[in-house]
């Protein structure tokens, strides 16, 4: 399974979960940035949803930042893949120090895409969209993040996902949709897709048009 782009893995992400969604708790769906953003844009078009961003961030090994070790988010709770961070020896001084970066990015993009206004959650289903889940763990930390702030039901969908991931995010997310699902050994997003172009901050304000927090 390949998608030609964003746009068009999140229109059948959308149709995918169409029937998934309960109207009567006023459902919104949120993006990860950067490239999550895309996907749910068009997921809350086929949904007749209002769409924001759920802002946070993996915790990448120093030697190798697109690996993740864990995630971070908005509030500052680490979620830690211990299996990595034992393998790679590392740090619960470089932990600290590659958290506090990424909270720093965290509250930079809240700012900028957001401008410092929080979605409100509280008591509404949450849809949590990303382009695409490896480790699951960004994932992990905005799912449990929303339901800190009152979500009272939280789905998490993605165009593709490796098996053993949906089994983990299953453990918080109350529903997980993903619309392929691969066993592939050597898994990366980025392999799904035709068009995998990184998507830039100018790109994202231009999705939140019209969007409502």
């Amino acid at each position: 399974m390949v998608f030609s782009d964003r746009v068009s893995a999140g229109i059948l992400l959308g149709e995918y979960i169409k029937d998934k969604i309960d109207r009567e708790l006023n459902p919104i769906v949120l993006g990860i940035p950067r490239g999550g953003v895309v996907v749910a844009k068009e997921v809350a078009r086929v949904l007749s949803l209002p769409m924001s961003l759920l802002i946070v961030r993996k915790l990448g090994v120093p030697q190798n930042p697109e690996l993740a070790f864990g995630a971070i988010d908005p509030d500052g709770e680490v979620y830690l893949d211990r299996k990595t961070v034992g393998y790679f020896k590392i740090s619960e001084d470089t932990i600290k120090q590659v958290a506090q970066e990424e909270l720093k990015k965290i509250r930079e993009r809240e700012r900028t895409f957001l401008k410092g206004k929080m979605p409100e959650v509280r008591d509404r289903e949450v849809i949590v969209v990303d382009d695409g889940i490896a480790t699951g763990y960004t994932v992990i930390a905005g799912v449990n993040f929303v339901k800190r702030k009152g979500a009272v039901k939280v789905l998490v969908a993605s165009p593709v996902c490796p098996t053993d991931t949906i089994r983990k995010i299953k453990e918080y997310a109350d529903e997980v949709y993903c619309y392929y699902e691969s066993d592939e050994p050597s898994f990366a997003v980025g392999m799904f897709y035709r068009d995998f172009h990184e998507v830039r901050d100018e790109e994202v304000m231009e999705l939140l048009k019209n969007g409502v927090l």
